[in-house]
């Protein structure tokens, strides 16, 4: 079927492109690009995109699909169904299931399953060492050659540098990107949230933030060695933003990402022992939330990811200190990121760069622009649109948010995946 995208206003900072325009899909693939009213296909489905943003599909590139193993937080067909409503069309799902992701037959596993039933393109990333246990290096090649597009212990930190290094260098050799926890176990300890002012007015154990930051400046170090290319994942504090914008300045193949609660909540969200609140990296504070602002601003943090972790609704209402990590982020990113735009952070461009071509970029999979003959992945956003945060309607399994009842305005209208709206 062939689809007309009619009088939208077309942003594909890839290629240079904000104006309105008209877009012609076919088989899948962008056919044509013009000017409003000069593309033309008698038997195209019509979507007018009058006062709407047409522009290439978000990606993201940090997301816990929970499949194999923790179905009932998540699946591939509910976490890519969230995806969808969120504006997002391609997902990298962690490797953190039951099997991990460690190798080739769960990669296979999780392809069959997203080619059956993934309403979003997913793309798979492997473990760094087997069982996620820091100990022993997983067959990256295998990983790689099974549909695998970087590799990461995500949620576990390779604490042993020595595995970490021959990780890099291992990793180079198949071209494999490098997605680094930072966090120092040793200093984070059993800490629920982050150290300082209000751990200890709520008399909870306390997460430093040289906890990451020591991490954070071992891989820097790494991967300036190895050369291999690394990827700071969900950045939370100023003391990472400074390390990364040094070694981006001395030309270290360094990327990183943070995630819309880092930008939009501080450590003062706990307070009622708010488990909702809690994550990891946790919650920081508002000088940490301006130097995240700040390193969006400067490039430093080239990517706007989620963190997506589903967890059960009984899991997430126990004691805050047994209440595991993470929110769900899926369908708030993209409201939560356009707020930016508002506060004049970012331009709507970069904002799109960031939740789109970046991750495209970082990730080498192909995608994040609207290219004639390129795959027909395309979000259309209402930027004025005004809604609140119903956690209810979520299309997750899962409905831990700390932003249920935020007042938003922007979100997605339609989502269309390799020409399926």
């Amino acid at each position: 079927m062939n689809i007309l995208i009619k009088n939208g206003h077309i942003i594909d900072p890839a290629n240079k492109v904000d104006e309105k325009l008209d877009i012609l899909i076919s088989d899948g693939k962008i056919e044509k690009l013009g000017k409003t009213g000069s593309v033309s296909s008698p038997d195209a489905q019509v979507i007018d995109a009058a006062g709407k943003l047409v522009v290439p599909g978000l990606i993201d590139m940090h997301v816990h699909l929970r499949e194999p193993g923790f179905e009932y937080k998540e699946t591939i067909a509910t976490g890519t169904a969230a995806a969808k409503a969120g504006g997002f069309t391609s997902v990298c799902c962690m490797p953190n299931t039951n099997p991990v992701n460690d190798n080739r037959s769960v990669t296979e596993f999780i392809l069959s399953q997203a080619a059956k039933e993934a309403s979003a393109c997913v793309f798979p990333i492997g473990a760094i060492t087997k069982g996620s246990k820091g100990e022993e290096l997983s067959e990256m090649g295998e990983l790689r050659a099974a549909g695998c597009v970087a590799v990461s212990d995500d949620g576990k930190p390779v604490m042993n540098a020595a595995i970490m290094r021959r990780a890099m260098e291992y990793a180079r050799v198949f071209d494999l990107l490098v997605i680094s926890h930072c966090e120092d176990s040793s200093l984070s300890a059993k800490g629920v949230m982050n150290e300082g002012f209000v751990s200890t007015e709520l008399g909870l154990r306390g997460i430093p933030r040289s906890a990451e930051d020591v991490m954070t400046a071992r891989d820097i170090s790494l991967a300036e060695l190895t050369g291999a290319r690394v990827h700071i994942a969900h950045v939370s504090t100023a003391g990472s933003v400074d390390l990364l914008r040094a070694a981006k300045a001395r030309g270290v193949k360094v990327t990183a990402e943070t995630c819309p609660h880092y930008f939009s909540l501080t450590d003062e969200a706990v307070r009622g022992y708010n488990t909702m609140a809690k994550m990891n990296p946790p919650l920081r504070t508002a000088e940490d939330v301006a130097a995240i602002k700040a390193g969006l601003k400067d490039g430093t943090i080239d990517v706007i990811a989620t963190d997506h972790a589903p967890h059960g609704r009984d899991e997430k209402s126990g004691e805050f200190d047994y209440a595991p990590f993470g929110i769900v982020g899926l369908e708030t990113a993209l409201g939560l990121s356009l707020r930016l735009v508002a506060e004049k952070v970012l331009t709507l461009q970069q904002v799109l760069c960031k939740l789109s071509l970046n991750p495209a970029s970082v990730l080498k999979i192909g995608k994040g622009t609207l290219k004639t003959g390129g795959d027909a992945d395309i979000t259309i956003i209402d930027a004025d649109l005004a809604w609140t945060v119903d956690a209810s309607q979520f299309r997750s399994r899962s409905k831990n948010t700390p932003f249920n009842g935020l007042k938003l305005t922007g979100r997605a209208v339609q989502t269309i995946v390799g020409g399926r709206v």
